[in-house]
């Protein structure tokens, strides 16, 4: 079965938006979880989720019987910037037999591996969610949108039950029902010691090139005229003038699809996310020039949260643009013909919750799904086998 863009598909009804294309089979149609509502902020205003967006979860390493295994618990994490906006403690899941599980796989022949498992719950999904890309492109008359499917690296963390948050909880069907009811963060800030043995991991099994180190600063702005967006800048430092140089005003991501999976016989988690954004080109002169005056009263400052910091009364610029957030990265990245992966360290400070944290993260860019997607015919099941040899790699880099 071919799966052609909707820009190239014939269609009776012009005016009927398809995010599910009637081509798919009906087992796709029916595993599709569609989270049909208006653009979404987080309290933080950063992340914008688009109208037809899929926002969904699952884990894998149930048993036989597609439950917990009563080796894996729920269990009460201290995490301060969590704790400081939600006022409780989330939940994570944990496996006690973590290390027996992943010494019985050695060697192991599963009936169903679990990149399987993943691409077979994914893939509907990330073809209805990427049809909604380009069919959103075309309703907007956008060029040059660039889908991005990312991996990242971390740990899920539940919140917001407060009947199952008091103690260590065994996963009955009651309790997994109510985890996909619950709201999710995921913390992407790993370990040293989960850093080394990953970049191990690709150095042994993923032919992959350093391709460059860059040190940048991102101002986070809100603007009042697009209340539902933010404009990330993107600044570099003149270090012979100790001052920022602003190159580059975004938009901020859109998220199609965001698929959370537990990992139950692994240390970390993972999440795939299909997302897209755009640089602004259209803004006048005097909208610029207000960025950049903002971008300029910025004070570099080693010894705050984000690395900036503003005077008093200028981190606003007339009643237009504010900050509300800053970071400071420095990404090495490197990249092979079918990924891109790039390692992150992170300083960010949140202006409207006055939180800030660092962390060291990696995320995994898959371009080879993406450029086979933008072909103008192709076969769902050539998709579906990129996609399981795709996830058999980032699977066997998660420790």
């Amino acid at each position: 079965m071919s799966y052609i863009p909707p820009h190239k598909r014939q269609s009776k009804d012009s005016n009927r938006p398809s995010p599910i294309p009637e081509s798919f089979p009906p087992d796709f149609r029916r595993n599709l979880d569609l989270r049909s509502s208006k653009s979404v902020r987080d309290r933080s205003g950063k992340i914008t989720y688009a109208e037809r967006a899929v926002s969904t979860w699952f884990a894998v390493g149930l048993d036989d019987d597609n439950h917990f295994p009563s080796s894996v618990q729920l269990e009460p994490v201290s995490m301060e910037s969590i704790e400081r906006r939600t006022g409780e403690k989330p939940l994570a899941l944990a496996n006690r037999n973590l290390g027996k599980v992943a010494d019985a796989q050695v060697g192991g022949d599963c009936v169903t591996k679990p990149w399987v498992s993943i691409a077979d719950n994914v893939l509907p999904n990330l073809l209805s969610s990427f049809e909604n890309v380009r069919n959103e492109a075309v309703r907007q008359k956008l060029e040059n949108v660039k889908p991005t499917l990312v991996a990242r690296f971390g740990n899920i963390l539940f919140h917001g039950s407060p009947s199952i948050n008091q103690e260590t909880t065994a996963i009955d069907l009651a309790a997994e029902t109510t985890l996909r009811t619950l709201k999710r963060t995921f913390y992407t800030n790993l370990p040293n010691s989960d850093i080394e043995k990953m970049m191990g991991e690709v150095a042994g099994k993923i032919e992959v090139d350093f391709e460059e180190e860059k040190d940048l600063y991102h101002v986070k702005l809100s603007d009042a005229t697009q209340p539902d967006s933010t404009l990330s800048c993107k600044c570099r430092v003149m270090k012979e003038h100790k001052k920022l140089q602003l190159y580059q005003v975004e938009l901020n991501a859109v998220r199609h699809m965001v698929v959370d999976i537990s990992c139950l016989d692994k240390s970390l988690d993972l999440r795939l996310m299909l997302y897209n954004k755009g640089v602004l080109t259209s803004l006048t002169d005097d909208e610029l020039e207000n960025i950049r005056n903002l971008i300029n009263s910025a004070v570099l400052d080693p010894d705050v949260k984000g690395g900036l910091r503003w005077p008093l009364g200028y981190a606003s610029s007339g009643n237009r643009y504010c900050v509300v957030g800053v970071w400071h990265t420095i990404n090495k990245a490197y990249k092979s013909p079918s990924m891109r992966l790039k390692v992150r360290e992170a300083d960010r400070f949140d202006f409207k919750t006055s939180t800030g944290e660092a962390s060291r993260e990696i995320n995994l860019k898959v371009k080879s799904v993406i450029s086979l997607l933008q072909e103008q015919a192709v076969e769902i099941t050539s998709v579906s086998e990129m996609l399981k040899d795709t996830l058999r790699l980032i699977w066997n880099l998660i420790p």
